[in-house]
């Protein structure tokens, strides 16, 4: 009996590390996590819990064409890509090679929608601001009149002299005249001397010869 009791011991025992070796075998290979997130202008990738000593590669298309050129990496990958601008949906594809098992491996499509939050430029206003102050226009009243008319009353001018008329142009002729005179009797004089003067001299010159 003891030496059965020890051998269904040691069967017991076998197939407990058994189970358990296998789960830690199996516990590294089954964390594998891709996760990844497409919207419309980028996608987003985080792959984490690979196997460090395998080969595993990441690669990205958009459209078609190549995004992310295939990439290896360890026990992790991080990394967030622009997407170019598109008009229509764009479909977006992944591609995971797991080094360790290939049932790990995912390659899946998404699709990323058309960015709709650009907003669209004002339309041109038709109609003149009511907020602008209109331009102030020229006065167009005539210059104020003068207050009144020049008094009439207003003495005129008086000629120089006094009241007195001006005098007739015969009086003004006849001293004109008076002076004429006078200065003629006076270059005569003059003349007279001179010539007196004249005959002196002669006389004075005949004498000393």
């Amino acid at each position: 009996m003891t030496a059965r009791r020890g051998r269904w011991a040691g069967v017991a025992a076998l197939t407990v590390a058994t189970v358990a070796g296998a789960g830690m075998v199996a516990a590294p290979a089954s964390a594998h996590t891709p996760e990844w997130k497409v919207d419309c202008s980028s996608v987003s990738v985080d792959l984490t819990n690979y196997d460090a000593d395998s080969r595993n590669t990441v690669e990205i298309q958009a459209d078609g064409k190549e995004a992310l050129p295939v990439q290896e990496f360890g026990k992790s990958f991080q990394k967030k890509l622009d997407l170019p601008e598109h008009s229509k949906e764009m479909e977006v594809r992944l591609i995971v090679v797991a080094g360790d098992d290939d049932k790990f491996s995912r390659d899946e499509t998404k699709t990323s929608p058309v960015c709709d939050d650009e907003t669209p430029p004002p339309s041109p206003s038709t109609s003149p601001s009511d907020s602008a102050s209109p331009s102030p226009s020229p006065s167009t009243s005539a210059p104020a009149s003068p207050s009144g008319k020049p008094s009439s009353s207003a003495p005129a001018a008086e000629p120089a002299g006094g009241g007195n008329s001006p005098a007739p142009a015969d009086l003004a002729e006849t001293g004109s005249s008076n002076n004429t005179l006078v200065l003629a009797g006076v270059a005569g004089t003059v003349v007279l001397a001179g010539a007196g003067m004249v005959v002196v001299a002669r006389k004075r010159r005949s004498a000393r010869d």
